[in-house]
């Protein structure tokens, strides 16, 4: 399980895919010298080597997810300096944060990408902050997370930093098939957790044509007890995705792809544990919670993108169009507090109440760029930004009486629905210059122009009027980047990077005394680096410290007992973040990440119950991870013959320093996750401290070019922490109860792959 980051990896020498691809037979490094494993990313939305791109950047390959058995961020997050993600009990309900940007509002502060495609949401009324892409990742060629601010490429909702998949591409020349599945067991699942997956790639023209299909199925079983009727296992969830992808290359110097993209997340329940408010011990016991109503969880995605590079010699044109559609349903037990309306009207007993939310996002952008080649000293990109998105949210909150049937007079609580737009041009410019062979300096620059429209549609119920109260917005951004590059010696990077990026405003709900707008948040970032190799390649080192400024950030807020928007002050975020991969022996490769970060309020913010100098909430200020990865040669031949692999474009290239493997390959991985401690995001005037915790994964598989056996074990000391804690409020404003959103109790399991 090498989790080191992508910019501190050094290739075992023996059997394991390369990371630019996954050629069949594996890669294998020479074992003549201790090469360092060159990952490519696209930050700067063109190839280049990771330890020559001028900010801090991981990168997990398919290996290294494979081999984590990851099945959602959260899987992998701990291993990534600064990143922090919280479920709220099921896969897709999942909030993420970067470099202490907390998600403090509806909207996201982390973009995430998936190959060329923006996803999720930019405007306010779609809940992003808490539905962010969780992908099940199979059939990706390696996951990119980019902190700090990325506003001058990737626009809006990036001002933390970015997430980007990136998928594999068809093949033009080689076919190939994977199949392959498993079975694990959870503590304190009745039922096992299986999965299967299959992948077709098939060149249909050689050099011309090809198309690459993936499926990929995952259950997961349920942990939490429901105290209320005795249902064991209430947690249960489904993850299915799957992907279609065609290349074309009709002459040498036009590519063209085309992929279309699903997938499907269902869970029964949440996985949330009840806790005491005061001792923050379980109210019932070990992995229970009571639920009165069922709170089902069910998200779809499809995409369809098309990307088309145009290779002009001194230049490439990239057309890059998508159309997404993403719906999300998500039911809340809030018997605790809407139950308890009649009683406070005198209108019969309590009863059981439900709260339904549902969002639906439709998304079309289209990117036009032209990219320099990489000769020369100056490298340059231009480009133009267009998005248009059609949302709508709806919100239905019922009450039953205790049989189950609708309460009389009172069955309706609320329903009104909150239909938005959000239209969005950009055009950008990048540029690098190279004044010698030691010293270069880049520069960029994006404007960006919204419009948003908005309206409260109140079509009935108890607790809301009945009314229609339309609003809209519209803003000019400016951002910029400034990145100067010290080459101090082959293999040491020193840079800075002072960047910009902000969060978008929009129209606030209609109330006298509330702004008809709320403002965007912005954020000034300094970042300085160094990304270093020594001993040849057997030990890289890399550190980053940074400073953030947050300013009118987007908070709640509360007017005439309706919540609303506010521009609510800044906050700051000071941290460093390290990364250390070891090679002390020819198979061994040990690992060091970790990061401090000191993201406080800079003024009161009386909303989140929050004073200045108050930590953001749920961020660590220590987090980090210690990772062993031992791969040796065990049985049959292992010849010298270099690889040909297929790369982006479609050609056929040797792989330097690498050998087929014939015989079959040991791995042993060990990885520990390490997480500080924090505080709960404010319920009722009232926060919670989630205590530090560390959680051990093992892994170790065999494999040759056909057939990997794999066997992992996550969380193995059954560590009962808590990456989330919400109090759940009653209508009074007293707290109830606490909700935890445990880490994942110990997982073991069995993968079996064959490829062909």
């Amino acid at each position: 399980m090498s989790a080191a980051t992508a910019n501190a990896q050094v290739a075992a020498t023996a059997t394991r895919p390369s990371a630019q691809a996954s050629p069949t037979p594996s890669a294998t490094p020479s074992a003549e010298g201790d090469t360092v494993e060159r990952i490519i990313v696209t930050a700067n939305k063109r190839e280049e080597d990771v330890r020559a791109v001028p900010a801090s950047i991981t990168a997990f390959d398919d290996v290294e997810l494979e081999n984590l058995h990851a099945t959602d961020l959260a899987d992998y997050a701990a291993y990534i300096p600064s990143l922090q993600v919280n479920s709220i009990g099921a896969p897709g309900r999942t909030t993420i944060a970067l470099r202490g940007i907390a998600a403090l509002s509806s909207g996201s502060t982390v973009g995430t990408y998936i190959d060329e495609t923006p996803v999720g949401a930019s405007g306010l009324y779609q809940t992003a902050v808490s539905f962010q892409l969780d992908l099940l990742p199979y059939d990706i060629r390696r996951v990119e997370v980019l902190r700090g601010p990325q506003g001058t490429l990737y626009g809006a909702n990036s001002i933390g930093g970015l997430i980007k998949y990136v998928t594999l591409d068809p093949s033009l020349n080689t076919r190939e098939f994977h199949v392959g599945g498993g079975l694990s067991g959870t503590e304190n699942a009745g039922d096992p957790g299986w999965d299967v997956h299959a992948v077709a790639d098939l060149p249909l023209v050689q050099e011309h044509l090809g198309v690459r299909v993936s499926y990929a199925r995952n259950e997961l079983p349920g942990f939490i007890d429901n105290v209320a009727n005795g249902q064991q296992g209430i947690n249960a969830a489904t993850q299915q995705s799957g992907h279609i992808a065609v290349l074309w290359k009709p002459i040498e110097a036009i590519t063209v792809r085309l992929s279309a993209f699903g997938q499907r997340i269902e869970s029964d329940n949440n996985a949330i544990v009840a806790l005491d408010p005061v001792t923050e011990r379980p109210l019932y016991g070990d992995l229970k919670n009571r639920v009165d109503v069922n709170e089902p969880f069910k998200k779809d995605i499809g995409l369809i993108a098309l990307t088309v590079d145009w290779d002009l010699g001194w230049a490439t044109i990239t057309s890059a169009s998508s159309y997404a559609d993403t719906t999300t349903n998500a039911r809340l037990d809030v018997t605790q507090s809407f139950g308890q309306y009649p009683l406070l009207v005198g209108a019969g007993p309590a009863g059981l109440s439900g709260f339904d939310l549902g969002l639906n996002l439709k998304k079309f952008t289209q990117e036009l760029r032209l990219t320099s080649s990489a000769d020369g000293p100056f490298l340059w990109q231009l480009g133009g930004f267009y998005t248009y998105e059609d949302a709508n949210q709806t919100q239905f909150a019922f009450l039953n009486q205790l049989d189950g049937t609708p309460y009389p007079g009172l069955a309706l609580l609320a329903d009104l629905s909150l239909p938005s737009t959000y239209e969005e041009e950009a055009v950008f410019a990048n540029a690098t210059y190279k004044f010698t062979h030691w010293f270069s300096l880049g520069a960029g620059l994006r404007y960006s122009h919204n419009d948003q429209t908005f309206s409260q549609n109140f079509t009935g119920g108890a607790l809301i009027p009945i009314g229609i109260t339309p609003g809209s917005s519209s803003e000019d951004i400016v951002n910029f980047l400034v990145t100067p590059q010290f080459q101090l010696w082959k293999d040491g990077l020193l840079y800075g990077r002072i960047a910009t990026g902000y969060q978008p405003g929009g129209p606030n709900v209609a109330l006298p005394g509330v702004p008809p707008a709320v403002a965007s948040s912005s954020l000034l970032s300094y970042e300085a680096g160094l990304k270093s190799d020594f001993v040849d390649h057997r030990i890289i080192f890399d550190i980053t410290g940074y400073h953030l400024e947050w300013t009118d950030i987007q908070i709640p807020a509360v007017v005439n007992n309706i919540g609303v928007l506010a521009n609510g002050g800044q906050a700051t975020s000071n941290g460093v973040e390290l990364s250390l991969a070891f090679r002390p022996i020819t198979g061994l490769q040990l690992g060091l990440n970790g990061s401090y970060t000191d993201s406080t309020f800079d003024n009161d913010a009386p909303s989140l119950s929050a004073k200045a100098g108050d930590r953001l909430p749920n961020i660590p200020q220590w987090q980090g991870s210690i990772t062993a990865d031992y791969y040796r040669p065990l049985w049959g031949a292992h010849s010298s013959q270099p690889i040909a692999v297929d790369g982006r474009d479609g050609k056929t290239t040797i792989v330097p320093g690498t050998t087929q493997s014939l015989g079959w390959t040991g791995h042993l991985g060990l990885g520990v996750r390490l997480v500080g401690d924090r505080r709960s995001t404010p319920t009722a005037g009232q926060s919670f401290p989630l205590d530090s915790y560390g959680a051990l994964d093992l892994n170790a598989d065999i494999s040759n070019d056909h057939w990997t056996v794999r066997v992992f074990a996550k969380n193995v000391t059954d560590e009962r922490a808590y990456q989330n804690i919400d109090g759940f409020a009653t209508l009074v404003g007293t707290i109830d109860h606490l909700q935890g959103v445990p880490i994942q109790p110990r997982t073991v399991g069995v993968e079996v792959d064959f490829k062909f």
